[in-house]
């Protein structure tokens, strides 16, 4: 497939449309990967719209990208790019022990999907959870969801939010829907997302569009980009 778009947000904030294999070669060491990848379970739209206890079952369309996990080449190529790792679904993945795993406590309640879920880090510190329901109607977040495993916006913070102060871009390889950029972006961090399927990847650019609009306050955000999109 190889690169075909490259779009820059801001400075500091770049979007490449592409298959991370062949595109994270090419760039710079980073900070931090900050990252959700395909773990390889089927979770598509069928799967999604069949468990009976889910309160609002959406469909997403049909799409094929998580019939795979991550490969050995993505997960070491992430590694070599980057000092500090956060990687969700790591207990998918042939990873080193940690000491610090980071919980996402989803406040289910009784539906047939995990109470929890686990991200791998290198990060020197104790396993830390946080609490934040993402079920149906009654999510702690508003806001569309336009991916089938998007991510609320306040964990991914509060996962960049245990990096180390030094860390200012964060690159997510497997961007999505493009959380990880909304929340890296809302930090003032700097951000490289890269996302192979384009519909995903236009609406992550409208979402990190719109948080750099909408900076937080008293969070100096990357600043406007002056080149426009450019097209491979």
């Amino acid at each position: 497939m190889g690169m075909n778009r490259i779009e820059h947000l801001a400075d500091g904030v770049t979007l490449y449309l592409g298959d991370c294999r062949e595109i994270l070669p090419g760039l710079g060491r980073v900070d931090a990967v900050v990252t959700d990848p395909p773990y390889g379970i089927g979770e598509n739209a069928k799967r999604v719209a069949s468990r009976g206890k889910l309160a609002a079952p959406v469909d997403y369309g049909q799409f094929d990208w998580d019939q795979e996990p991550m490969d050995a080449v993505q997960l070491e190529l992430i590694r070599i790019k980057s000092r500090h790792q956060i990687i969700f679904g790591g207990n998918y993945f042939p990873l080193p022990p940690a000491t610090c795993w980071l919980v996402w406590d989803k406040l289910n309640g009784d539906n047939d999907f995990a109470d929890c879920e686990l991200a791998w880090t290198n990060l020197p510190r104790a396993v830390r959870r946080i609490q934040w329901r993402w079920n149906g109607m009654i999510r702690a977040e508003s806001g569309t969801r336009e991916h089938p495993t998007q991510k609320p916006r306040e964990v991914m913070k509060w996962c960049i939010e245990h990096l180390p102060s030094g860390s200012k871009t964060i690159l997510d390889p497997f961007m999505g829907s493009g959380t990880t950029g909304v929340a890296a972006v809302k930090l003032g961090r700097k951000f490289i997302g890269i996302e192979i399927h384009e519909p995903y990847f236009d609406i992550a650019c409208r979402r990190i569009s719109e948080a750099l609009r909408q900076p937080d306050l008293f969070i100096e955000a990357p600043k406007a980009a002056k080149q426009e999109a450019l097209a491979l």
